[in-house]
């Protein structure tokens, strides 16, 4: 059995797809505030559906309990951030929960996932994850650590200002520093591969797509394939320091950490993992052929 938690997000709904199609028995861990949609489409795919919070202890021991592998995608940025769900509470003190419900267990493998070693400035999330790495590290597990440049469908997407809908764009800083764009689905393939996988085993993979290119050479990608020019806003670095300074939050803090470190480039050689790990990876120029004709037959 393997537990997977964040199940009910895109990464995490991803892998349980895919060890389903392995015929792999797989536990779901989804909140009580989960959506029923989701938790349906889980179960549906042969899922069993367990209920646990990460910040409840006990509940983590119940889902731990017989599995022998957990997967881990869970974070409450952005979409689950609440003043009772916060980063420290699920992305710091939740994950290292989970982590010790799993050596209680007898668990034989931990995969969780993080961000790129890149995203290296600090910033609450990037601190949560940094620190939950070494907890996994020490926790006498076998583990993998997947450390994911920036999702494609997330960064060239409308929600942080990559409307290719209206052919407009948000660039942080200059724009042309390479960033190793990968695909959601990608990172899931990993996940799912690590598994009883030897050249997974105590290992910190950094991943990123098959080419590394900059927010500018992107929108010039756009413009080719869909024939229109894209109008772009940049915002300066020294604006987003400034912004950073002033975050109320942990939320806009850590928004703005990843817009800076964006700014910096997060170029990530592939060669030696996929030699280890052969998972086909989506170009940026197939992600925007797909996103594009999703626009024209919607």
């Amino acid at each position: 059995m393997i537990l997977v938690a964040g199940a009910t997000g895109m990464v995490g709904g991803e892998v349980c797809r895919l060890l389903r199609s392995e015929h792999e028995p797989v536990r779901a861990l989804v909140r009580a505030t989960s959506s029923p949609e989701k938790i349906a489409k889980l179960g549906a795919l042969g899922c069993e559906i367990v209920r646990g919070d990460l910040r409840i202890g006990s509940t983590l021991e119940t889902a731990c309990a017989g599995a022998r592998a957990v997967i881990t995608t869970v974070s409450a940025m952005p979409f689950s951030w609440a003043a009772d769900n916060t980063l420290d509470m699920v992305d710091l003190d939740g994950q290292r929960r989970l982590i010790d419900a799993a050596v209680q267990a007898g668990v034989h493998h931990f995969t969780c996932v993080t961000f790129s070693g890149n995203i290296d400035r600090p910033f609450p999330l990037r601190n949560a994850k940094r620190a939950v790495e070494a907890h996994l590290r020490a926790s006498g597990l076998r583990y993998t650590i997947l450390r994911p440049s920036y999702f494609a469908e997330v960064w060239l997407g409308p929600a942080v200002g990559f409307d290719y809908a209206g052919a407009k764009a948000t660039i942080y800083g200059d724009g042309r520093r390479p960033i190793s764009w990968i695909s959601l689905a990608d990172v899931a393939r990993f996940a799912a591969a690590s598994v009883d996988n030897l050249a997974a085993a105590d290992a910190t993979l950094e991943l990123g797509g098959p080419d590394a290119l900059s927010p500018l050479q992107v929108v010039e990608l756009f413009e080719q394939v869909g024939g229109r020019k894209f109008a772009l806003t940049h915002v300066p670095e020294d604006a987003l320091e400034a912004q950073l300074a002033a975050a109320p939050d942990d939320l806009q803090r850590s928004f703005t950490g990843l817009m800076l470190c964006y700014a910096a480039g997060d170029a990530i050689p592939m060669g030696d993992t996929l030699r280890r790990f052969p998972v086909p990876l989506k170009s940026v120029a197939t992600y925007a052929r797909e996103a594009l004709a999703a626009l024209a037959t919607a």
